[in-house]
């Protein structure tokens, strides 16, 4: 596994604590899109709270994890990071909603059209298609979440906070955030999924202090595990982990 970006700033203001690796350039967000999708259903009131509502599973949605094949509350979609679920919100905002939301929260290059000619906007557009961001734009929509200056409801931001709490880490921090796993690209575009990438994007909490991280990686072969895990469990050993690391 190869690191592409490790970017941690302090919240609440413009600091860099750290900034290695290619952190500029845009990729697909994968599922932590699901962290700006969340705050979007909430403001929208299509999700209401924690666990409503609750959607049914039907045959025929994306489940290629049996995790995915049961009825599903928003607790459930972003743990499990649930693909039909997601799909569900976008379909209910419809294209201009949807599109206008990705825009009134200046995510990546805010274009949710999807793949050229499929009009597949509101359910592939964040799955390695249009839709795509910087780790240091994940950086920049966090210091937006965490500061509570989205332009949102309250509920909707505090709601989403609480579904992105992962717990606390043997370093004393509480650690909240998401992961995300995408095939690569090839210089012409086509994907490469012989070397997928993996996000792990959030922040953590302790002493009154909150730190914005975002890191990026390439896996050099196919995974054993979701590069999106890898990410998260790299995170937690360089950062979290051991007392004094940042």
């Amino acid at each position: 596994m190869s690191v592409v970006c490790t970017a941690v700033a302090e919240a609440g203001t413009d600091t860099l604590l750290k900034r290695e690796g290619d952190c500029e350039t845009r990729v697909t967000p994968a599922s932590t899109f699901k962290i700006a999708l969340a705050v979007i259903g909430f403001d929208a009131g299509i999700l209401t709270d924690e666990h409503a509502p609750v959607l049914p599973y039907r045959p025929g949605y994306p489940a290629w994890m049996p995790s995915w094949k049961t009825d599903t509350d928003p607790t459930g979609w972003i743990r499990n990071s649930v693909v039909w679920y997601s799909q569900k919100i976008t379909e209910a905002l419809g294209k201009r909603r949807f599109a206008d939301a990705v825009a009134r929260l200046d995510y990546g290059n805010r274009d949710v059209s999807g793949d050229p000619g499929k009009g597949n906007g509101l359910t592939r557009s964040w799955i390695g298609s249009s839709l795509k961001i910087s780790p240091l734009e994940q950086i920049a929509f966090l210091r937006g979440l965490v500061g509570r200056r989205l332009p949102v409801t309250p509920h909707a931001i505090e709601t989403t906070i609480r579904l992105l709490d992962t717990g606390l880490e043997p370093g004393g921090w509480r650690l909240y955030g998401k992961t995300g796993s995408a095939a690569a690209r090839h210089p012409d575009d086509s994907l490469d999924r012989e070397r997928p990438i993996g996000w792990f994007v959030g922040w953590a909490e302790k002493g009154g202090r909150t730190v914005l991280f975002a890191r990026l990686v390439r896996l050099d072969r196919k995974p054993s595990v979701f590069p999106g895990l890898a990410a998260k469990d790299s995170v937690v050993a360089d950062l979290f982990t051991t007392p004094g690391s940042l």
